[in-house]
């Protein structure tokens, strides 16, 4: 017999569940194949619909399981990503392909850092949206989101930013270099869709209508993003419980929440399995069905913590955020456009 408690859990989890199939199923949508959005991005977007329509018709005892489904499943999903990836396809790129990378990373936190600061933007906020944009869309922002501890509606806005600017991207850097107004070769112009394209499925949709050969590089480049995740993550939990504590030191009123929540290190552990489950694929000793499984697995996981996330999340709290993520996002995206072809077109 199920614990009153753990029943609670798996009423929420199976209404996470549910939605998620739904999510599966309208993502194979010929227009929303068209637009390329995964599961992960139908599934919060349905999640929203649920909070802003039936969320107080359900019993609140079903909380836990959503929640569950935003911690434990989300944790577990990101150490799973890393199926997707292995240390060789970063040695086959070049080392020019990760400088430009860890240019693009840092200098797109930094940046966002420093403009949510000027819009005196919820630092949470503007950490999330800058991570997304850095690394590698809703996937980043996930990865974050237990190790900045944000609300869930932060998450989701800045979850928000990262498809829009991602899906101009996808449809905007093909009819640019078809027109000829991005003077790259096929070599640069991989490098350069791979180091500042949002999505992984926004790189793979751009790639491939721009070539193979464009394709192939801009996807590898797009790996290496993503496995500077776990290293941001860690440095992130080191540098937010600094400036906690120094908050704290100096006398910072209102910031006793903070340092509760902030005050020790959080060290993101699942940031680390991330890159075991890495290493591990790198020795190729699964077979490729078996890999493939996994990866399809992991998508449903992903796919739950963004509905379960998207359901904590209702138009009242996209208008509390108000129009600043938006703003902040814009001018992140303008720095990837100029600042990504620069490097590109220079550095290679």
């Amino acid at each position: 017999m199920f614990s009153e408690k753990r029943s609670n859990v798996l009423h929420g989890v199976l209404l996470i569940t549910l939605f998620s199939c739904s999510a599966f199923y309208i993502a194979e949508f010929p227009f929303v194949k068209n637009l390329s959005f995964s599961p992960l991005i139908v599934g919060i977007i349905l999640g929203m619909i649920y909070a802003n329509s039936l969320r107080n018709h359900l019993p609140e005892t079903w909380v836990p399981g959503i929640l569950f489904c935003t911690k434990q499943v989300l944790r577990a999903g990101i150490v799973l990503y890393g199926f997707r990836l292995t240390f060789q396809s970063v040695v086959a790129i070049g080392l020019h392909a990760i400088l430009i990378d860890v240019i693009i990373v840092a200098a797109t936190i930094f940046i966002g850092m420093f403009v949510g600061r000027l819009l005196k933007m919820d630092r949470d906020l503007a950490l999330l949206t800058s991570t997304g944009s850095a690394i590698c869309g809703a996937a980043a922002v996930l990865g974050a989101e237990p190790v900045v501890k944000g609300e869930p509606h932060k998450t989701a806005v800045a979850v928000s930013t990262v498809v829009i600017f991602g899906t101009l991207s996808m449809f905007l850097y093909p009819a640019m270099y078809r027109a000829g107004i991005l003077d790259l070769s096929p070599e640069q112009m991989g490098l350069y869709t791979g180091s500042t394209l949002h999505e992984v499925a926004h790189v793979v949709g751009a790639g491939n209508a721009m070539g193979k050969e464009i394709s192939d590089s801009a996807i590898i480049v797009k790996m290496i993003r993503v496995m500077m995740l776990a290293p941001v993550l860690v440095i992130m939990s080191f540098v937010l419980a600094r400036t906690a504590v120094k908050a704290v030191s100096n006398g910072v009123k209102g910031i006793g929440n903070e340092v509760g929540k902030r005050g020790k290190i959080t060290i993101p552990w699942f940031a680390f399995g991330f890159l075991a489950v890495i290493g591990f694929n790198s020795f190729d000793l699964l077979p490729h069905t078996v890999v493939d499984g996994i990866n399809n697995i992991d998508t449903f996981m992903l796919t739950m913590a963004m509905t379960a996330l998207g359901t904590e999340t209702s138009i009242e709290k996209f208008k509390k955020a108000g129009a600043k993520p938006f703003v902040l996002a814009a001018v992140l995206y303008i720095w990837l456009l100029g600042g990504g072809y620069l490097l590109a077109k220079y550095l290679v």
